[in-house]
């Protein structure tokens, strides 16, 4: 539950990055390519990010996205919102995914064969 929940947040946050990169030519000046590779390289990220939750250790590199999507405030003083509205997200998914697992598990474990079965 924990990787959907937390797949869902890095795939919505991936399209804001993404329209991050007109904004960031428009609005902030920063040079194309060097907003292409902001904008567009941290959507990837999430993208990339969002496909390895598998793995224990990509929920790390989850949790440095945040990190990067709030210092893009730096440049476009919205993301500073964004990125604590998205870190939020991001904790909250990833915290309520556990205790869901945690509580299938203890259901399971505490609950015989038969009676999961009918259910």
């Amino acid at each position: 539950m924990t990787r959907r929940l937390c797949s869902a947040i890095l795939l919505l946050e991936a399209i804001v990055l993404a329209l991050t990169t007109p904004v960031l030519i428009g609005v902030a000046g920063v040079s194309s390519g060097t907003a292409l590779a902001i904008g567009l390289g941290l959507a990837v990220a999430c993208l990339v990010v969002a496909g390895l939750l598998r793995m224990r250790w990509a929920y790390v590199l989850g949790w440095a996205i945040q990190v990067a999507a709030i210092a893009l405030g730096i440049e476009i003083g919205v993301m500073v919102l964004l990125g604590v509205i998205f870190l939020a997200l991001w904790a909250t998914a990833y915290w309520l995914g556990r205790k869901i697992e945690r509580e299938r598990a203890a259901w399971e474990a505490a609950t015989p064969a038969a009676e999961q079965e009918s259910r």
